[in-house]
């Protein structure tokens, strides 16, 4: 018999409940239990950054995060941050301006990795960015627009 925990999860404000093992990843959590698909699956392994959410305000790899160690904190996944009127984020609408994608697979990640980048005050430069984003991927080299979009999204921060 398979042992589960039961856990209250809040993410993008609003509360979840849900049963699993508890050896769950979050990022499993979110996109088979609560189907929150936003958050992309890339290595599985914490080297790419596609799996990028924020924990209360950190950003945090869902693929090496027990859904049980979030319990009680605040989760915020891609879809999270659009506002409740439906405006894009600032940083999301920069990532369209600027053409920061091109397969879209490492875009959710990007952006929550530019999201804490710019809280964190750590867009200074585009040295400060390319270091700080150095943690997701980009298999397209979209690596520039992705820079531009961070900057523009920080001047008007």
């Amino acid at each position: 018999m398979t042992r589960t925990v039961h856990l209250s999860l809040d993410i993008n404000t609003r509360r979840h409940e849900l049963d699993v093992e508890p050896r769950v990843m979050l990022l499993d959590a979110l996109r088979e239990q609560l189907g929150l698909t936003g958050t992309k699956k890339g290595c599985d392994q914490g080297q790419c950054g596609a799996c990028t959410v924020h924990v209360d305000g950190k950003r945090v790899l869902a693929c090496l995060t027990l859904a049980a160690q979030v319990e009680g904190r605040n989760i915020t996944t891609i879809e999270g941050l659009v506002a409740g009127n439906g405006d894009l984020h600032p940083v999301q609408a920069a990532f369209l301006e600027h053409d920061a994608f091109q397969c879209g697979y490492c875009t959710p990640g990007q952006i929550m990795s530019a999201v804490a980048c710019i809280r964190e005050g750590r867009a200074g430069s585009d040295e400060e960015i390319r270091e700080y984003m150095a943690g997701n991927l980009c298999r397209c080299g979209a690596y520039n627009h992705i820079v531009a979009a961070v900057r523009e999204a920080a001047e008007m921060a």
